[in-house]
């Protein structure tokens, strides 16, 4: 091989090189597009509807798959299975699933933050979580 095409294969080897290292992701940039809620949000007239709609369906969070957010058990299996984190609300597991933080955007198959359920489900925690 001429001393030519050996640079020139150097060459290509170190742009392929540069460029694999130059398209690593490392951050990913999550845009929180809530409106704020800044009446109070009360659990049974709100978020239980909001739940019902988009969260507790058929093969779903009815009981199929925990936490169950059915109207008869959604407040004690959010609270009671640490889904709330009422000293920072922004690190609520429930919160973070519904912004897709922890995992997909949740609810699976919907569009991202249907009627605003973040805003409310952020807001009402934010409040004290209460069983209202």
């Amino acid at each position: 091989m001429s001393n030519n095409k050996l640079k020139i294969l150097s060459l290509i080897l170190l742009l392929i090189f540069a460029m694999m290292i130059g398209c690593y992701k490392r951050t990913t940039l999550l845009v929180n597009d809530a409106p704020a809620i800044t009446t109070t949000v009360h659990f049974s007239s709100d978020i239980v509807p909001l739940l019902a709609t988009n969260c507790a369906k058929s093969g779903c969070h009815n009981g199929t798959i925990s936490p169950n957010l059915s109207a008869a058990s959604a407040y004690s299996s959010l609270v009671d299975g640490n889904f709330i984190d009422i000293t920072t609300p922004a690190n609520s597991l429930v919160y973070l699933w519904l912004t897709g933080k922890e995992s997909a955007t949740m609810p699976l198959g919907a569009s991202n933050n249907p009627s605003n359920i973040n805003g409310y489900m952020l807001a009402w925690i934010t409040q004290g979580a209460a069983n209202n």
